[in-house]
């Protein structure tokens, strides 16, 4: 056997196996790995800004509920119409009751009721008319309370409530008239409303000076985006105020008249505030036409009117003093005949759905001061230390004038 025939030993190994290097990647392969790559980093990002607005929102500086927090986020990106579709799928098909026991009523403790009117002077102004209430009323039904008066014992608040619409007797409105002889109304900012960052977030609440004659605080309209108006105070146009447009002004006394931009009303040295909602909905003590269609898209969404559900508004009567109208099951024509019932002559509405409808009275001024708001309705949602402390949304607030 030659040396090279030898088996192999220990001291004579066999030769290591042979490996071949991995295959390179093909530059097709290599591509699309890069591809991959850079798909991922984009969906990276377009998730981080949205994640990071988001958090934002549900963090930003004022009282509001995460849920509404949420909602109003999806609107604000793009997802206004999926909203829309949801709330009128969800509120259209929640129909209050033909018949039945009202859904609601004024808080027992509301205060005394005006059985009578009371002597017209100075001090004591005449209680407003009975609303048109439903035949027969039910037991305390369409009575005026006083559930709160001034430091000269003169009413500063009127409420009632009463059902407004003979089809559906479950429907129950509150109304409370606001006597402008006595009170004075003054318009707050939110953190977000009219605009964000446009209210220090300390100033998005009743200011302490007020709190000592606070009688009321009560919600404003929707939202600036969805409202189309404008939004002045101060001496500043926040958000441009449009011709024909419901408005609320406020002139330097803290009194109020309601009516159509520059139609009606319209900008002067004595204006202190204004805020616009959509377009009057009681013109002349009557619901307007096209409020049951909407087909010009005055109100809202195409079929923002059709929605049961939580509603405000308010107007003028016929004394020029202040009536804020809300009640929950609510479409857009049975609050335009509500407020009519309750005595508007011209009015518009207000915010809607039920963590926008708020109107939290104060019994005392020592109420004020321990947080011991009450609801107009008792269901309503609002807290009672709603607009008290910083909130995202504008706000209307009511102080007693001076004794004369």
């Amino acid at each position: 056997m030659s040396v090279d025939q030898r088996p192999p030993t220990a001291a004579f190994p066999a030769d290591p196996p042979t490996i071949s290097p991995p295959p390179q990647p093909q530059p097709q392969r290599r591509r699309r790995r890069r591809r991959l790559k850079i798909a991922a980093l984009v969906v990276m990002a377009l998730l981080v800004a949205p994640t990071v607005s988001f958090v934002q929102a549900m963090t930003y500086p004022g009282n509001a509920p995460a849920s509404v927090r949420a909602v109003e986020w999806v609107r604000d990106h793009g997802g206004g119409a999926l909203v829309d579709r949801i709330e009128t799928w969800l509120y259209s098909r929640d129909a209050p009751a033909a018949v039945g026991p009202p859904s609601d009523r004024l808080p027992l403790s509301a205060g005394p009721p005006v059985r009578k009117p009371l002597a017209r002077s100075n001090r004591l102004p005449s209680p407003p008319p009975r609303p048109a209430t439903l035949t027969p009323a039910l037991t305390g039904e369409g009575i005026w309370t006083v559930p709160r008066t001034s430091t000269g014992g003169r009413p500063a608040l009127y409420t009632t409530w009463f059902r407004p619409d003979p089809s559906h007797t479950t429907i129950t409105v509150a109304a409370a008239v606001i006597p402008q002889r006595v009170d004075a109304i003054s318009l707050g900012g939110g953190t977000r409303e009219p605009h964000p960052g446009s209210i220090a977030v300390s100033r998005a609440q009743v200011p302490a000076a007020a709190r000592s004659s606070l009688v009321a605080v009560f919600n404003a309209g929707f939202k600036m985006g969805d409202s189309g108006g404008g939004w002045y105070a101060g001496g500043h146009e926040i958000v441009a105020l449009r011709p024909h447009l419901a408005s609320l002004v406020i002139d330097r006394s803290g009194r109020a008249r309601i009516g159509a931009w520059n139609h009606g009303v319209s900008m002067g040295p004595q204006v202190a505030a204004v805020r616009q909602n959509l377009h009057l909905i009681v013109s002349g003590g009557q619901p307007v036409a096209g409020l049951a269609d909407n087909n010009q898209g005055l109100y809202g969404t195409g079929k923002n009117q059709f929605q049961y559900t939580w509603r405000s508004g308010i107007g003028t009567n016929a004394s020029g003093d202040l009536v804020y109208v809300a009640g929950r099951g609510l479409n857009l024509s049975t609050l335009a005949l509500a407020m009519t019932k309750a005595g508007v002559v011209t009015g518009m509405e207000l915010d809607i759905h039920p963590h926008m409808v708020a109107f939290n009275y104060f019994p005392t001024p020592q109420a004020v001061a321990s947080v011991a708001g009450r609801n107009l309705l008792a269901s309503m949602q609002a807290p009672p230390d709603r607009y008290l402390v910083p909130d995202q949304r504008d706000f209307f607030y009511l102080t007693t004038r001076a004794t004369p």
